[in-house]
């Protein structure tokens, strides 16, 4: 499971003047917290780079109900480029965490400029890749793993990746011991594909065996070695 992006993010695999060059065709703009960047269903075709800030990539459910988050984006990600290449509707809706800062670039000319640039072009076809196989594992766990394992399995993740994240973890506090994931436990379970009530059940049973502490807005590693065995299934 991972909700992180590529490791080398579409702005910062960019040369100097490629970077340049694709800057000139938008124009920047500023989005306040919870402000959609991109909505699912919409029929809009530009793309956006992010700038500064972090953002959620999110799908609801068939049923409506249930908000799953399937990504993290942070600065140099490209965003919308499937409804910009295909011309289909949104598949899923881009909202900003905290104040963010994007490149707005109108479809048609981002397709011109792909045309003329086949380097960026690849680079639009990698990112795509993987986070089409990024989804496919992402379907696979939920289909496969339990709550618990999800819940071990992310946890996991936010507290080793990157540092300078939304959810990543902080140096311990007072009287912390371990890194601090800081997020609430309806955003927890938007990230595991679970209900709330099924995430807090399972971080009881986490707190119970003294895996992590929990209070407002944070989750406290105490264990990771055993957090992670939990992830990969090992209950013993």
């Amino acid at each position: 499971m991972g909700l992180l992006g590529d490791e080398l993010a579409f702005g910062r695999a960019l040369t100097a003047q490629e970077y340049e060059s694709v800057m000139a065709l938008g124009h920047r703009k500023e989005y306040a917290a919870d402000t959609p960047l991109l909505t699912e269903g919409d029929r809009t075709g530009h793309v956006v780079i992010v700038l500064r800030g972090w953002v959620t990539v999110s799908h609801v459910t068939d049923r409506g109900a249930t908000r799953l988050i399937l990504g993290l984006r942070g600065p140099g990600e490209l965003l919308g480029e499937m409804a910009a290449l295909d011309q289909h509707p949104r598949s899923a809706t881009v909202r900003a965490l905290g104040t963010v800062e994007a490149a707005v670039i109108g479809g048609d000319a981002f397709r011109r400029f792909l045309a003329t640039h086949p380097r960026v072009s690849g680079l639009v076809i990698r990112q795509l890749t993987f986070r089409l196989r990024s989804a496919d594992q992402e379907r696979s766990a939920l289909a496969s793993l339990t709550v618990l394992q999800r819940l071990a399995s992310r946890l996991t993740e936010l507290s080793r990746t990157a540092p300078t994240g939304p959810y990543a973890p902080s140096a311990p506090g007072p009287g912390a011991t371990g890194p601090v994931v800081h997020l609430a436990q309806d955003e927890l379970a938007a990230t595991v594909g679970a209900t709330r009530e099924a995430v807090a059940k399972a971080l009881r049973l986490l707190r119970t065996q003294e895996i992590v502490r929990t209070g407002t807005r944070m989750v406290e590693i105490l264990d990771p070695a055993l957090l992670a065995l939990l992830a990969e299934g090992h209950r013993d």
